[in-house]
């Protein structure tokens, strides 16, 4: 399921993308970026749309995707 980011409140949406850029592997590329620059960079995408929330209710999880990510998984099933 897709939630919109907009129905998240300002402090899970920060917690989420906080957790999202904390992970091992996460690539920003060739350029050193701070929190702040990272999670402003994950709003613009959400804004945009072409990063989304997704919830599992099966884990009871959710997290950051994008949206070729998404597809890609859709079509795999």
């Amino acid at each position: 399921m897709i939630i919109p980011f907009q129905e998240l409140s300002t402090e899970a949406l920060q917690a989420l993308m906080e957790d999202f850029v904390t992970r091992d592997g996460t690539d920003y590329g060739q350029i050193e970026m701070s929190m702040q620059e990272k999670s402003e960079y994950l709003l613009t995408r959400l804004k945009r749309g072409d990063l989304l929330i997704s919830y599992n209710a099966e884990l009871q999880s959710c997290g950051l995707v994008t949206k070729e990510a998404l597809r890609k998984s859709s079509c795999d099933e």
